[in-house]
């Protein structure tokens, strides 16, 4: 199993300048490539400062020329929000740029707020359609000349410009939760990201069963990569406290997304209070103990007991979630404890190391 950066800007007051989000999330990233992590992920949002990325593409094409080995994935691209010429053409440029190092994921979109904004209030989710003709469109763009006359998107006869350094193509993923997702990822030959959230591990074998099951039905196609993505943070043995102020503050960014999510209160400035802690008075999996159990909140070698559960599960790619309200220098601690105790766990031993 690999190991993943998921990250993006965060800020959740206006102390910290949107400079210092960058140069936060840049040296993340250069820990990671230094720790041997295979990928560094940065996803799509708009007008939120708690999640800031308003296009994947700039960031990790200054990434791109800070590293040199480490892979770059836009992950995701909402589909709804760009045409298909856009995103083969983009994503190639990345790939020319980082020498071969992009990678792409595609969603349908979660957040309505940003589809009152961004398609006229169309429904969240309706974005299914979206993705279902963006995925083959583009991979025939990176591939050559391809005309498309599709429900959402009609273009005459285009390709992609630049064309991506890999061959056959770059790799595609799909953010996927109920199993008709998982079949058209796999059977399109993309590999599958998935987020538990706040479930516990049984989501994450149930994932896995989808996955298992979509890749039986598909017996053509080669065996995709399987990614968890979770909320992770790795707190010092000598600290049993240790796991307290991270389920804090990962309950702080669910109750934020929660608030974005309801789409109810118009946000200021970019800036939106967390939904209050007694909206969830009835909903266990929102407390700090659960969110200890359920994210992947614990000493080294209680993550590395839980990530060798989802490695039997099949899961190929662990994605670290570094976005959960704390500070810089404790998501930055999390990351070296990571880096230096939970990654030489999984690392392959030489083939003689036994003898």
């Amino acid at each position: 199993m690999r190991f993943s950066l998921f990250v993006h800007m965060e800020r959740w007051d206006e102390s910290v300048s949107h400079r210092e989000c960058f140069e936060n999330l840049t040296e993340l990233a250069l820990i990671a490539e230094a720790g041997g992590f295979s990928t560094v992920w940065i996803g799509e949002h708009h007008s939120m400062e708690y999640t800031i990325s308003p296009s994947p593409m700039p960031q990790l094409a200054y990434l791109a020329a800070r590293t040199s080995r480490i892979r770059l994935g836009a992950g995701t691209i909402i589909a709804p929000f760009w045409n298909p010429l856009r995103v083969a053409g983009e994503t190639a440029l990345l790939d020319v740029i980082s020498n071969g190092r992009m990678e792409v994921g595609l969603a349908r979109g979660a957040y309505q707020f940003e589809f009152d904004r961004l398609m006229g209030g169309m429904s969240a989710v309706d974005g299914g359609k979206h993705l279902r003709e963006m995925v083959p469109a583009v991979r025939a763009l990176w591939e050559g000349d391809y005309a498309h006359d599709g429900e959402v998107w009609q273009f005459p006869t285009s390709t992609s410009v630049p064309k991506p350094i890999q061959k056959p193509t770059p790799p595609m993923w799909i953010a996927a939760r109920d199993i008709s997702s998982h079949e058209f990822a796999v059977a399109n030959g993309c590999n599958v990201m998935v987020t538990p959230l706040m479930k516990g591990d049984e989501e994450v074998e149930d994932l896995a069963r989808k996955f298992d099951t979509a890749v039986e039905n598909n017996p053509s196609v080669p065996r995709p990569d399987l990614m968890v993505l979770r909320h992770t943070h790795v707190h010092s043995a000598d600290d049993p406290e240790g796991w307290r102020r991270p389920a804090e503050g990962i309950q702080k960014f669910y109750r934020t997304f929660d608030a974005w999510f309801g789409n109810k209160t118009t946000p200021k400035n970019g800036f939106l209070e967390p939904s209050p802690a007694e909206k969830f008075a009835e909903r266990p999996e929102f407390t700090p103990e659960s969110l200890h159990q359920t994210a992947m909140i614990g000493t080294p070698e209680e993550v590395i007991e839980r990530l060798r559960h989802y490695e039997a599960l099949g899961v190929t790619e662990f994605s670290l979630w570094s976005d959960n309200s704390l500070t810089h220098e404790e998501k930055k601690r999390s990351l070296e404890l990571f880096i230096e105790h939970v990654v030489p766990a999984f690392q392959q031993q030489p083939a003689n190391a036994a003898h």
